[in-house]
């Protein structure tokens, strides 16, 4: 196996981290403690084409290999993860679902304007009593003559209050759990259709996040992406881009972490020394850096299936568990060698370890990870 970047692909790369060090590193911290959506940031990253991903060009995409995507996506996630969640839901789940399910129509209208960034999308899954278990979404869609009827509320939801364009799944049929599921493209200012912004979080503060409630909404038959009875399936193809996406932002993180300390146990002096010197410190970074080099090791084989479309949900999984976890561990150790100063928000370290641990929950948890992994290895599921 050639473990060799292309030289696009090293392109992509250059490009993207001149960028992020540029334009995005600069104004992260700012953006975080204000809680303010980087839209301008974001803007700049569309007129590169940073949102086409592996859109094919003919769709108005940069038609990037997975490999290129998850390099993109590292590199923002090295800036800024709250930028890399815009970027993932954007493209790994919004447009890819859309490249995958959608109808040519479908694809025709949305797929060049999210590339372009002129559509921002959200993907509504989560629900107050539905995370890891889909099946149990309590919003219902229900046909009347050539519409569909959505009620419900969706929670925690990436772009909920900036997105054009809404990625919603709802129960058509409780009876019959996963195959009642549909999925509906709703756009913005449809009657029946509003937001409420979540604030407050733990880390990834400049990500926009809400609600999506739906009151009698009334959208046309042709809202439906892949078919009445293939929500569920479409949601699972876009949980699969969507971890990807989000390892290659841990390893983001995980890079992050290794300059940030690299750069202050070579400057910072105690007992009349550097502390890189010191075994202990030695001990963390040398740990980290395994765990960034098997991280995108990890990625990069899930991008390798993915580039020869071949079935990748289990090495995705694998890639995301370990790389959300190991993200948790650099940041944790990268506090500890800044001490002190690795407690205020003036050090990078602080923001890496309040972002790093949604990684752990969001598309799917570590434990749903395990789960998953488990079953293929061992021929048992754990649910249903």
């Amino acid at each position: 196996m050639n473990f060799d970047l292309t030289e696009e692909q090293r392109l992509v790369r250059e490009t993207v981290r001149r960028f992020a060090e540029e334009e995005i590193m600069p104004v992260a911290a700012e953006h975080d403690r204000a809680e303010r959506f980087p839209r301008d940031v974001l803007d700049k990253m569309a007129s590169l084409g940073f949102l086409g991903g592996p859109i094919p060009k003919a769709y108005g995409g940069a038609g990037l290999d997975y490999i290129s995507h998850a390099i993109v996506t590292e590199e923002v996630g090295r800036a800024d993860s709250s930028l890399r969640t815009t970027l993932s839901v954007q493209v790994s789940l919004v447009a890819l679902s859309l490249l995958n399910w959608a109808t040519e129509s479908q694809k025709r209208r949305y797929l060049p304007e999210l590339c372009a960034g002129r559509l921002l999308g959200c993907f509504g899954l989560t629900e107050p009593n539905a995370g890891s278990d889909p099946a149990a979404m309590e919003t219902t869609a229900v046909k009347r003559g050539d519409q569909w009827v959505l009620n419900g509320t969706k929670t925690w939801i990436s772009n909920a209050t900036v997105a054009d364009l809404a990625l919603v799944f709802a129960q058509t049929d409780k009876a019959k759990a996963h195959e009642g599921i549909a999925a509906f493209l709703i756009e913005k200012g449809t009657p029946g259709f509003s937001t409420r912004r979540i604030t407050g979080k733990l880390g990834l503060r400049a990500s926009d996040t809400g609600e999506l409630i739906f009151e009698d909404c009334a959208v046309p038959g042709d809202c439906v992406l892949g078919g009445a009875e293939q929500g569920f399936k479409v949601a699972m193809s876009a949980l699969d881009n969507g971890r990807y996406s989000v390892a290659a932002g841990c390893v983001g993180i995980i890079q992050g972490c290794v300059d940030a300390c690299t750069s202050y146990a070579q400057q910072r002096k105690q007992f009349g020394k550097p502390i890189a010197g010191f075994q202990l410190v030695q001990d963390m970074i040398a740990r980290m850096v395994v765990d960034l080099e098997a991280a995108r090791l990890l990625v990069y084989r899930a991008g390798h299936l993915k580039n020869q479309s071949r079935p990748n949900t289990v090495e995705t999984s694998i890639a995301k568990y370990f790389a959300s976890e190991a993200a948790v561990r650099a940041a944790t150790d990268a506090v500890q060698i800044y001490g002190g100063y690795g407690y205020s928000e003036e050090a990078p370290v602080a923001r890496y370890y309040r972002d790093a641990k949604v990684a752990t929950i969001y598309e799917g948890t570590s434990q749903i990870q395990k789960l998953l992994i488990g079953a293929h290895v061992l021929g048992v599921k754990a649910f249903t």
